[in-house]
């Protein structure tokens, strides 16, 4: 575990690093605006499985200085982020901008509150975790029954691709490496069922999915 968390301490350190270094030349108001409209579409491109209604509880788990908390204005949006303290120094990021969003500065391993969710959102996150096994026991017991739950993740297309960069750091900033059957196996033995996986964009070691799925109503 001590290694584990040695190399997760790593990633954050360079996943904060690689935001200073691409938010660095870019304009903020231009940024945040193309940021809204990728978020836009992502939500039209799922809208078949998950509509955001508006007044909904909403988790959006490693959300970084622009999730698509920014979009969800008129519901009641949680947003959960280990470096969100850091992102508060970078000019693309002020939580005063989004009064919809109570933000909570805090690893996803560390995440409990009363409350549950309709919709939970974790994107491009849960492969930077420390305990992803704990970080999915979280997610879905955070959702409520027939709640929705989109994860989006970089998968591996090669098995022996994979298990290189499981054990050599080809990829710092993420310390999960594993494939999409894997990735919904998790999901799938806590209970939940996969909807749909969308392939997303399609990159020269990794598949981008985003995964919809839907906790039993029971």
């Amino acid at each position: 575990m001590e290694k584990s968390n040695l190399k997760w301490k790593i990633a954050q350190k360079l996943e904060y690093k690689w935001w200073q270094k691409y938010l660095r030349t870019k304009n903020v108001e231009e940024y945040l605006t193309s940021k809204s409209a990728y978020w836009d579409a992502i939500l039209k491109s799922i809208a078949p499985f998950l509509t955001v209604q508006g007044q909904q509880q909403i988790l959006d788990a490693g959300c970084g200085p622009a999730g698509i908390f920014m979009v969800l204005k008129g519901n009641h949006v949680t947003a959960v982020d280990p470096l969100l303290h850091k992102y508060a120094e970078l000019p693309h990021f002020n939580a005063s901008d989004y009064p919809w969003v109570n933000f909570l500065h805090q690893p996803l391993e560390t995440f409990q509150q009363k409350e549950t969710f309709d919709i939970i959102f974790c994107i491009n996150a849960i492969n930077h975790v420390n305990d992803i096994e704990l970080c999915y026991d979280r997610l879905v017991a955070a959702l409520k029954p027939g709640g929705v739950m989109v994860i989006s993740v970089d998968c591996h297309r090669s098995n022996v691709l994979k298990k290189i960069f499981q054990l050599l750091p080809g990829d710092m900033l993420h310390p999960v490496q594993l494939n999409l059957a894997e990735y919904n196996q998790k999901l799938t033995k806590r209970g939940m069922k996969v909807l749909n996986d969308m392939l997303y964009k399609r990159e020269p070691i990794f598949d981008y999915f985003i995964t919809i799925a839907a906790k039993n109503q029971h």
